[in-house]
C-alpha cells in the first residue's frame, strides 16, 4: 500500500477530496481489468476452447493498450507535458508504471498460453514445430507453401542500396541473416509474415487434422525456395506496434471526410511504440532493430516467450468441438414481440415502450425489424439514425430500400470511430450513393449516441417512434456484447429527439431537453445534481442511494461527488466493468460503496443509471459511461425509463449483478480486486442467469404468467443481495 493509501486510513478525518491518492490511475485500473479477462483464461470452471479465446481476446486488448494508451503518453512526453493527472501522475511516471505492469501481466499471460495449450494437446489439439511432424507430412506442406504461400512473400534486402524497409503494424516478419556458399559477409532481409482472411490463416490444419503448424515455422522451414542457393544464418520472428493516436494536417483539409482519410494514411506511417522479438534474438540484431525504428531498447523492445500476436488464437477459439465450448447461446424473442406478427409500431403503440436486452434477446427480430419496417411502411414519412459503428448488413438495407421508397432518411455517420474509420467512410459514401442524406455530426465532438428516430402519420396525425441503446447498431457486437435498447413512441421524447436531430445536422443545441439528458451540454451537470440531491435525501431521510453500471468511471468531477455522497451516508452500488477511478471502504468517506466487475461470456457493455431519489426512483439508460470524454466532449444521450414493467426488469438486471457470486469481482479500498467465491458448483454468473431469465419470461408469456414470474425473480434476487450483504458485515 502506498504512504498516501496509509495517511487516508490512518486518519479519515482529514480527508481532502482532491487527495490524488483517492482516484485510481485510468490505465493501470485498465490493465487490471484484463488480469480479470486472463482469469477467465485461467479458470478451469472456463471451457476449454473458451479459455483459448480469453487468451485471444487479451492479447488484442493489449495491442489496442499500447496502440491508443501507451501511444498517447508517449505523445504527451515528446510535447512535454510534466503536469500530473488527478492520480498525482505525470505522463513520464504514468508510462514507467505502465510498462513494469505489463511487462509482469505478459509473464503470466505466457503461462496461462502454456498451460492451455497443455490442455489442449490431451485432445489432440496441438501446434506443432514443423520439425517434429513426420518427414511425408513435411513433404506435403512444402507443396502447400510453394502452391499458397510462396507466390506471397516478398523479401527486402537491407544493405547501403536497399534501405530499411517500412514495417506494417502489428504483421509478424522474419528477420532473416544468410550468405554465400563459403563466404563470410552476412546479408539481411526482411520478410512479411503474409497473415491475412484473403492470402493464409496463421495456424494451417495438417492432414486435415486439429494439429497445426504456424504460417511463420512453415516459412522458415522452407525459406530456402526464397533464397536459393544461400546459407541461413538465423530466421527471428519480431513485430511492431504503431501509436493509433495521430494529429492530422486540419489545414490542409477541405472537408471531415478528406481530414480522416489523412488521419488513416497518417497512423499508417505513426510512430513505433512498442518492438515484440522472439527470445534469445541475436542481441545485435535486436539493437539493430530498436535503432531502425526508433525505440528505447531497454524499454521499449519486449522478448514474448510464447506465441507472439496471441490475438489469432480467434483462430483455434473456433474450432468445432462442442464439448470445449460453453453451451449454446440461442437468444430468445422478446415476450412482445415473439408471436406478434403485426406492423411493430402497432405494437409498441399499443403496448408503450419495450425494452431490448441483447444478446439475451436477437437483435434481428427486434431492432432490424423495427428499422426494415420503417422501411417498407408507407406511413412512414422519414428516418433518421446516428451511426458510430456497424458492419453494414441489414441495417445498411433497410436505410437504402427507405430511401428508393421516398422517405427521407438522414444518417448521421461518425467518421472518427477508433480503428472503423475506414468502414465508416465506405458506408457513409454508399449511403449518399443512394440519395440519403449523410452527415458527420458537430465540429469537435464525436457522435456515440445510439438512436434511431422515425417520423409516421398514425391516422390523422404524425407520431414520433424511436429506438434509444447502449450499443452499436452492428448485428456481430449484439450476439457479443451485453447491451440495452429501448423501443417508445412516448411524445415529449420524441419531441427531444425531433430537437437533437436537428442540431446534429444544423447549428445551435437546445437550451435543455424535456426528457432525455444530452452531452456535452445538459448530461454531466444533471448527473452531479442527482448526486448531490441524494445527499441532501440521505440528510433528511437516511435513505440516500445510487447505482450505476457502466464501463468505466473516469471523469474526475463525477469520481469527486460520488465521494461526497459516499462521505454523507449514501449507499452507492458501482457496476463497473474496467477503468475506476473510485476506491470503495475507505473508512470515513467511501465505507457505504461498493465497486464490482463483471467478467464473462459476454463483454458486458449496457449502461443504467439509478437514483433513489426519496422513493420518487429515477432509472435511465443510455450510450454515455462516466468518462470526462463522454461527458464533455461527444454527443451522448440517457433516456429515462419511466415504465413500472420496464423498471422492473432494470431492477432485475441490477440485482441479478450485484448478488452474483460467480463471475462478480469485488475491489478492495487498495484498488485490488478479489472474485467472489460461489458457494456451491451449481451457482451460475449473473449473465447464465440472465439467459435462463429470458428463456423463463418467454415461456411465461405465453401462458400470460410474465409479469408473475418477473415480480417473483425479482423478489429471489433482493432476498439473496439481503443475505449477501448480512453475510459481509
Amino acid at each position: 500500500m502506498s504512504t498516501s493509501h496509509a495517511r487516508i486510513e490512518d486518519d479519515p478525518d482529514r480527508l481532502e477530496l482532491d487527495d490524488p491518492s483517492l482516484y485510481l490511475s485510468r490505465e493501470l485500473t485498465w490493465l487490471a481489468f484484463n488480469r480479470r479477462v486472463l482469469h477467465e483464461a485461467e479458470d478451469p470452471r472456463t471451457p476449454l476452447l473458451e479459455r483459448v479465446k480469453f487468451l485471444a481476446i487479451v492479447s488484442n486488448n493489449l495491442d489496442e493498450f499500447f496502440m491508443k494508451r501507451i501511444g498517447g503518453l508517449k505523445q504527451q512526453i515528446a510535447a512535454g507535458v510534466h503536469t500530473p493527472g488527478v492520480d498525482g501522475r505525470t505522463p513520464v511516471q504514468q508510462l514507467k508504471d505502465c510498462q513494469t505492469a505489463v511487462r509482469a501481466f505478459l509473464s503470466d499471460l505466457e503461462r496461462a498460453y502454456r498451460e492451455v495449450m497443455r490442455k489442449l494437446d490431451a485432445h489432440d489439439i496441438r501446434i506443432s514445430p514443423y520439425s517434429a511432424l513426420p518427414k511425408d507430412t513435411q513433404t506435403r506442406l512444402r507443396e502447400h507453401f510453394r502452391a499458397n504461400i510462396f507466390p506471397m512473400l516478398t523479401p527486402l534486402a537491407m544493405d547501403p542500396a536497399h534501405p530499411f524497409p517500412f514495417i506494417s503494424n502489428l504483421a509478424l516478419n522474419l528477420l532473416v541473416t544468410l550468405r554465400f556458399p563459403g563466404g563470410n559477409e552476412v546479408y539481411m532481409a526482411r520478410v512479411k509474415v503474409p497473415v491475412h482472411k484473403d492470402v493464409s490463416k496463421r495456424f494451417i490444419a495438417v492432414d486435415g487434422s486439429h494439429t497445426y503448424v504456424t504460417l511463420e515455422d512453415l516459412i522458415v522451414n522452407n525459406i530456402d525456395m526464397l533464397f536459393p542457393g544461400m546459407e541461413f544464418v538465423s530466421c527471428e520472428l519480431f513485430r511492431v506496434t504503431r501509436n493509433a493516436i495521430v494529429e492530422p494536417d486540419v489545414e490542409a483539409a477541405n472537408d471531415l471526410l478528406e481530414l480522416i482519410e489523412s488521419e488513416l494514411r497518417e497512423r499508417h506511417f505513426a510512430p513505433i511504440v512498442r518492438l515484440e522479438v522472439e527470445p534469445g534474438m541475436d542481441p545485435t540484431h535486436r539493437g539493430m532493430l530498436a535503432a531502425e525504428l526508433g525505440l528505447n531498447e531497454a524499454e521499449d523492445v519486449i522478448e514474448v516467450e510464447g506465441l507472439m500476436a496471441m490475438r489469432d488464437l480467434f483462430e483455434l477459439a473456433a474450432i468445432e468441438r462442442p464439448e470445449l465450448h460453453d453451451r449454446p447461446h440461442r437468444p430468445v424473442d422478446h415476450p412482445l414481440l415473439a408471436n406478434d406478427r403485426r406492423n411493430i409500431f402497432h405494437i409498441i403503440r399499443e403496448h408503450g415502450p419495450i425494452l431490448l436486452q441483447h444478446p439475451y434477446q436477437p437483435f434481428s427480430t427486434s431492432v432490424e425489424r423495427f428499422l426494415r419496417t420503417a422501411s417498407e411502411d408507407p406511413k412512414v414519412l422519414a428516418i433518421k439514425m446516428t451511426l458510430y459503428r456497424t458492419s453494414g448488413g441489414a441495417i445498411l438495407d433497410s436505410l437504402i430500400q427507405a430511401a428508393r421508397n421516398g422517405k427521407q432518411v438522414a444518417v448521421l455517420v461518425e467518421l472518427k470511430a477508433r480503428f472503423d474509420e475506414a468502414a465508416n467512410i465506405q458506408w457513409a459514401r454508399r449511403l449518399e450513393s443512394e440519395g440519403i442524406h449523410v452527415n458527420y455530426g458537430v465540429m469537435g465532438l464525436k457522435t456515440h449516441s445510439k438512436l434511431i428516430f422515425v417520423v409516421r402519420r398514425d391516422y390523422s396525425q404524425l407520431r414520433r417512434y424511436y429506438h434509444i441503446g447502449t450499443g452499436n447498431y452492428h448485428p456481430g457486437t449484439a450476439k457479443l456484447y451485453t447491451d440495452l435498447g429501448m423501443l417508445g413512441c412516448e411524445e415529449e421524447i420524441g419531441q427531444d429527439l425531433t430537437e437533437l436531430f436537428n442540431y446534429l445536422t444544423g447549428y445551435s443545441p437546445p437550451p435543455s431537453y424535456r426528457k432525455i439528458l444530452a452531452a456535452p451540454y445538459t448530461l454531466k451537470r444533471a448527473i452531479l445534481d442527482k448526486i448531490h440531491r441524494e445527499i441532501e435525501h440521505q440528510r433528511r431521510s437516511g435513505n440516500g442511494l445510487i447505482q450505476m453500471k457502466m464501463n468505466a468511471l473516469e471523469d474526475p468531477d463525477v469520481t469527486r461527488a460520488l465521494y461526497k455522497a459516499a462521505r454523507a451516508g449514501v449507499q452507492i452500488d458501482l457496476i463497473v466493468r474496467d477503468t475506476c477511478r473510485f476506491r470503495p471502504g475507505i473508512p470515513g468517506l467511501s465505507e457505504r460503496a461498493r465497486v464490482i466487475s463483471i467478467v464473462g461470456r459476454f463483454l458486458e457493455h449496457a449502461r443504467i443509471l439509478y437514483f433513489h431519489n426519496d422513493g420518487d426512483e429515477e432509472y435511465y439508460i443510455g450510450s454515455a459511461d462516466m468518462m470526462r470524454r463522454n461527458l464533455e466532449s461527444r454527443v451522448e444521450v440517457l433516456v429515462p425509463v419511466e415504465s413500472p414493467d420496464l423498471r422492473q426488469e432494470l431492477r432485475l438486471i441490477l440485482d441479478v449483478q450485484l448478488a452474483d457470486r460467480r463471475s462478480a469481482w469485488e475491489m478492495h479500498p487498495d484498488g485490488t480486486y478479489t472474485q467472489r467465491i460461489p458457494e456451491d458448483d451449481t451457482q451460475k454468473g449473473a449473465q447464465e442467469t440472465l439467459i435462463l431469465l429470458a428463456e423463463k419470461r418467454l415461456a411465461a408469456a405465453a401462458k400470460h404468467k410474465e409479469k408473475k414470474i418477473r415480480s417473483r425473480l425479482l423478489s429471489h434476487f433482493q432476498w439473496r443481495l439481503r443475505e449477501l450483504a448480512s453475510g459481509e458485515t
